[in-house]
C-alpha cells in the first residue's frame, strides 16, 4: 500500500471526523425558512466582509443537532439545530460563528491541519498493514482502526485556536450590528455537558466544535463587554423564529410531539401554523384548512400560508382548487422561485385549456433564478411532453438528472435528445455540453459509471 493510498483513506476518515456531509442526507427547500434564515444572516455575512450572494445557506433534514461550513462558501444547518435553539439569538450566534471560518480562511487552513493530522495515523495504518502481513490480523486490524481516532485527536489540536478566533468574531459582528451575542453564549452554556460526554455520545456540532470550561468563560467575558447581552430581539425577529420553529416541528415531528407543544388551547399564530402543517401530514384536510382559513382571516397578505393551503389541497388530491391559493401565494410575493414551481405544478396536473403552457412559463421563471433546481426541470419535462414536445422534455428531463448528478440518466436523455433537436440550436447545444462530461468513455467519469454498475 502506497503512502498515497494512506494519505487518501486517512483523508476520508478524517472529513467523517470532522463533519457530516450534506450528500447522505435529505435537503430540505422552504422559501418562508430560507428567507428568515437570509434576514439573519446576509448582515452578518456582509460585516463580516463576505459577499452575501456568494454564500450559500444548505438546510439539511437531519435531527442531530448540528452546523458546519463545507464545499466552499457553503453554512450546512442541521433541522435538529434549529428546532434545539431556545432564542433566534442562539441560531445566529452559530451562524456567525461559521461566518467566521469562512471569512477568516479556516476552511483553506484546516486542509493544511489535516494533512499534518494525518502523519502520525498513516504511521500507524502502515505498522498495522505490516502486522496483517507478518501473520498478526487483530493486533493490525486494532492499529488501522485507531489510525482514525488518532488523526481526529491531532486535527483538533490545530483547530482549537480556530474555534477561539470564531467564537471571538461572532461576537464582534453581532456586536456590530447592534445585536445581543447573548445567544451564542447561552448556547454554549446549555450544551457544556457535552464536554463531559465521549465523543461517540456528543451531538455531531460538539464533536467538530469542543467545548471547554475556559472558551465558554472567554466567550462570555467578550459578550458582556459589549454591553449589549440584554438587548432582544425585535418583534420580527422573534416572530419569524417562532414561526419557523413551528414550521420545522409540524412537518417533522410526530404528531403527538406537535399537539404537546402546541396543544388544542394554543390561540398563537405559531400554534396554529403548526397544527395545520402537522394535520395535512396526518391527511386531515378539514383540520388543515380549518386551521389555515383562521390564519388567512388574520393575516390575509402572508403568502406562506396562501402556498400552505395550496400545497395541502394539492397532495390531498384537489389539484384544481389549490391553482388559486398559489396563484395568490405569487400576489404577494411576485417571481419566487419556489412559489412559482408550487404554482406550475398546480396548473400542469389541472390541465385545463392553457394550463400547461402557462405552467411552462413559471417553470421557465423559476428556473432563470435557480438553473440548478432539478425538480423544477422534471416539472418542466411533464409540462413539455404533454405538449408533445418530446425532444425538449427529453433535454428537461436530462438536466434534471445532470444537476442530481445522476449522470447515467442525463447521458441517456441527452443522447435522445439530440436525435431530434434542430441541430445548431441553443437546445442542441445544450444536450451536447450535458451528454459531452457525463460520457462513460471520458477517464474521470469511469469511476463512477463503474460504481453505478
Amino acid at each position: 500500500m502506497s503512502f498515497n493510498v494512506l494519505k487518501a483513506a486517512l483523508a476520508a476518515c478524517l472529513a467523517l471526523a470532522v463533519a457530516v456531509g450534506a450528500s447522505a442526507q435529505s435537503i430540505i427547500r422552504d422559501a418562508e425558512i430560507e428567507t428568515t434564515l437570509r434576514d439573519w444572516s446576509d448582515p452578518i455575512f456582509e460585516v463580516a466582509g463576505l459577499n452575501p450572494e456568494d454564500v450559500d445557506i444548505v438546510i439539511i433534514n437531519d435531527p442531530e443537532l448540528n452546523a458546519f461550513v463545507a464545499n466552499g462558501q457553503k453554512v450546512h444547518l442541521h433541522t435538529g439545530l434549529l428546532i434545539a435553539a431556545e432564542t433566534p439569538g442562539q441560531i445566529k450566534g452559530v451562524i456567525a460563528h461559521e461566518t467566521c471560518h469562512i471569512a477568516c480562511g479556516h476552511t483553506v487552513s484546516r486542509t493544511r491541519a489535516a494533512d499534518v493530522a494525518s502523519r502520525p495515523a498513516l504511521v500507524s495504518i502502515g505498522l498495522g498493514v505490516l502486522a496483517i502481513a507478518a501473520g498478526a490480523g487483530d493486533a493490525g486490524a486494532a492499529l488501522i482502526a485507531s489510525s482514525q481516532q488518532f488523526a481526529a485527536l491531532n486535527f483538533f489540536v490545530h483547530t482549537r485556536a480556530e474555534e477561539g478566533q470564531a467564537d471571538a468574531a461572532a461576537v464582534s459582528y453581532l456586536s456590530e450590528l447592534g445585536q445581543s451575542p447573548a445567544g451564542l453564549v447561552s448556547f454554549f452554556e446549555k450544551y457544556r455537558y457535552q464536554e463531559v460526554l465521549s465523543n461517540a455520545k456528543r451531538f455531531p456540532y460538539f464533536r467538530s466544535h469542543p467545548l471547554a470550561s475556559d472558551r465558554i468563560r472567554t466567550t462570555r467575558q467578550l459578550a458582556e463587554e459589549t454591553g449589549l447581552m440584554d438587548v432582544p430581539p425585535d418583534p420580527k425577529t422573534q416572530r419569524q423564529f417562532d414561526l419557523m420553529q413551528a414550521k420545522l416541528i409540524g412537518f417533522l415531528e410526530p404528531l403527538a410531539r406537535v399537539y404537546q407543544k402546541y396543544p388544542r388551547g394554543d390561540d398563537s399564530e405559531a400554534a396554529r401554523y403548526a397544527r395545520a402543517i402537522a394535520s395535512m401530514q396526518a391527511s386531515d384536510l378539514a383540520g388543515t384548512l380549518k386551521e389555515v382559513d383562521s390564519l388567512l382571516d388574520e393575516f390575509p397578505e402572508n403568502p406562506y400560508y396562501w402556498e400552505l393551503k395550496g400545497q395541502a389541497l394539492f397532495e390531498m388530491g384537489r389539484a384544481a382548487d389549490s391553482v388559486a391559493p398559489h396563484a395568490k401565494s405569487l400576489e404577494f410575493l411576485p417571481g419566487q422561485p419556489l412559489l412559482l414551481i408550487n404554482y406550475a405544478r398546480s396548473l400542469i396536473a389541472r390541465d385545463e385549456d392553457g394550463d400547461v403552457k402557462r405552467g411552462e412559463e413559471a417553470l421557465r421563471d423559476a428556473l432563470i433564478e435557480e438553473p440548478n433546481n432539478s425538480f423544477a426541470w422534471s416539472q418542466l419535462a411533464i409540462a413539455l411532453e404533454k405538449q408533445d414536445r418530446r425532444a425538449e422534455a427529453e433535454l428537461a428531463t436530462a438536466e434534471s438528472a445532470y444537476h442530481i448528478k445522476n449522470y447515467p440518466r442525463a447521458y441517456i436523455f441527452a443522447s435522445r435528445a439530440l436525435e431530434n433537436l434542430p441541430p445548431n440550436s441553443p437546445e442542441a447545444r445544450r444536450a451536447n455540453d450535458i451528454r459531452n462530461v457525463t460520457d462513460p468513455a471520458l477517464p474521470e467519469n469511469e469511476d463512477y459509471w463503474r460504481r453505478r454498475g
